[in-house]
């Protein structure tokens, strides 16, 4: 129906001599002007040389849309147009509701298209930490919303196991372990501090004893280091309800020689040159305001670099979509790696980065303070046992990624509808317990037979309305990558589903119209279940 009548728009502003773009059509803020307005008058209005309310006039006069599906158009200033759509079109998608179940709201936008959205990506010198929550979160929402958009979608967790990093690991996990045999040593400067890195040293005595007392090398301790730590990385990953399905090592750029390739490709085109013992990119050749460093002087690589050609490589797998989900602090950098790309020749348009801000763990109003290295941190396997997955994964994607996150860890553990998780999992389980209830008494869902005509209170025309919106939302949400678009849209949702409950009750005894609104609650219930998948989030039957 929205392209119908944005085709409508279009041929009429088409027969005005206007050479019309995409037509952007929005619901309207209040049902009482309509279901969707578009503002078209007011961006064509100098094209065309009239006043806005004019041009609405003039479009108005020349659209020419069913009534069965469109009962109203009317002009609203300073220049839009309202449509208002039939209710009895409204009706009739609620029987298409239920029966598309959990397929509801799909799209085939990205139907023979393969993405690739990497994430994470934590080196493994630790375990995960609230820290990197929001990005394990987002990348993986992102990911399911790809998925509902028809595209065939590949986890990716990009690591280095190599590096100053690792190596202070290394040199941690030998320090605990030297002192659990009861030598004097010294801890590195800025070494890892947790309590894991003690766990680690013990594993170690606890299976080699103390062969490696006089080990000098630090690699013993950082192959235990990573292997220990991997695992508890990917047990959390996994309590997250996330499943990765590539893991790709920096190391395969060292090996394959694709570094070597990058800079030798990059001096090809005199993009990179000697300074200073160190290799840098022409960075302002490429658009960048400074030259950047590729190879240190002490030959060590930025991580530009290996960058660079991990993009590159992912480029080269074919992929028609790339999603990167990066940290604040990536904002000023990642623009380097996509200059070099640019540089060698690459097509970057198939690259998308998502920067998401920072996350702040507050206590009582104040802030909780986090440091890998001094092990001042809270795991997410923490939070998760202290405020449940679902809420975990909600409080990461309620609000925009381009927006500071506080996460209210108050907020968070309580279970009654001051917690959003919980009023969207309320609205689940009592329209479930709806469903079972009228069962119960014999009267069962038949959305071909109920007189839906019946159903004409204001309150089950909103529901009907955002019931019918829902697809354009896994649309919109497929544009913008933006989570929180879906969170709100069920929060609206399930806000009008509790205010409904509250004036008219379900299961009566006009059985007719308990029919007919046991299938506006189905509906309601599955689009919110639906909603709540993309979400990764448990749709419970029962609270």
């Amino acid at each position: 129906m929205i392209e119908i009548c944005r085709t409508a728009i279009a041929d009429a502003l088409a027969d005005l001599g206007l050479d019309p773009a995409p037509i952007q059509l929005d619901r309207t803020k209040q049902l009482s002007f309509g279901d969707l307005a578009t503002n078209a008058p007011l961006v064509y209005a100098k094209q065309a040389g009239m006043a806005p309310m004019d041009l609405a006039q003039e479009i108005k006069d020349r659209l020419d849309l069913d009534p069965k599906f469109i009962a109203s158009v009317a002009l609203a200033s300073p220049g839009f147009i309202n449509f208002t759509l039939a209710d009895d079109f409204l009706r009739d998608q609620l029987p298409a509701i239920i029966k598309g179940g959990p397929d509801y709201g799909k799209s085939t936008i990205g139907a023979g298209q393969r993405a690739l959205v990497e994430f994470v990506s934590a080196n493994p010198t630790g375990p995960l930490t609230v820290g990197h929550g929001r990005g394990a979160i987002l990348g993986d929402t992102v990911s399911n919303i790809l998925q509902w958009n028809g595209y065939q979608v590949e986890r990716e967790y990009y690591y280095n196991d190599a590096g100053r990093q690792m190596r202070l690991l290394g040199a941690s996990v030998q320090a605990r372990y030297q002192a659990l045999l009861g030598r004097d040593v010294q801890f590195p400067e800025d070494g890892y501090q947790g309590d894991y890195i003690r766990d680690i040293a013990q594993q170690l005595l606890d299976q080699r004893g103390d062969a490696l007392g006089d080990e000098s090398d630090t690699q013993p301790f950082t192959a235990a280091a990573e292997q220990a730590i991997f695992q508890d990385i990917d047990g959390t990953l996994k309590e997250l309800g996330i499943v990765f399905d590539t893991y790709f090592n920096e190391h395969q750029l060292y090996e394959s020689g694709a570094l070597e390739n990058i800079i030798s490709a990059l001096r090809e085109k005199d993009l990179a040159y000697q300074k200073d013992n160190a290799t840098w990119l022409r960075g302002t050749r490429l658009g960048r305001d400074d030259d950047r460093v590729l190879i240190k002087s002490t030959g060590e690589p930025t991580y530009r670099l290996p960058d660079i050609a991990y993009h590159a490589d992912k480029l080269q797998r074919g992929y028609d979509l790339l999603v990167d989900i990066f940290g604040a602090d990536h904002q000023d950098t990642y623009p380097d790696v996509l200059a070099g790309l640019k540089g060698l020749g690459l097509d970057t348009s198939r690259i998308r980065v998502l920067i998401h801000q920072f996350v702040t763990l507050t206590q009582a109003g104040k802030q909780v303070k986090m440091s890998t290295r001094k092990a001042t941190f809270v795991t997410l396997d923490e939070l998760m046992a202290l405020v449940g997955r679902d809420v975990v994964r909600y409080f990461f994607i309620m609000r925009g990624m381009d927006t500071h996150l506080r996460f209210d860890l108050e907020l968070a553990r309580k279970t009654s509808d001051e917690n959003p998780v919980y009023y969207l999992q309320y609205a689940h389980a009592r329209m479930f317990n709806i469903k079972q209830h009228a069962e119960a008494l014999d009267h069962h869902i038949d959305p071909e037979k109920a007189m839906l005509e019946l159903l004409d209170l204001p309150e089950e025309r909103l529901l009907m309305h955002l019931l019918w919106w829902f697809p354009e939302v896994v649309k919109q949400v497929h544009a913008s990558l933006e989570p929180q678009t879906v969170a709100n849209f069920l929060q609206e949702l399930a806000t009008a589903y509790h205010r409904y409950y509250t004036v008219a009750r379900v299961v009566t005894d006009d059985l007719p119209l308990t029919a007919a609104r046991l299938v506006l609650t189905e509906a309601c219930r599955q689009t919110l279940a639906n909603g709540l998948a993309i979400l990764g989030i448990s749709a419970p039957e029962r609270m």
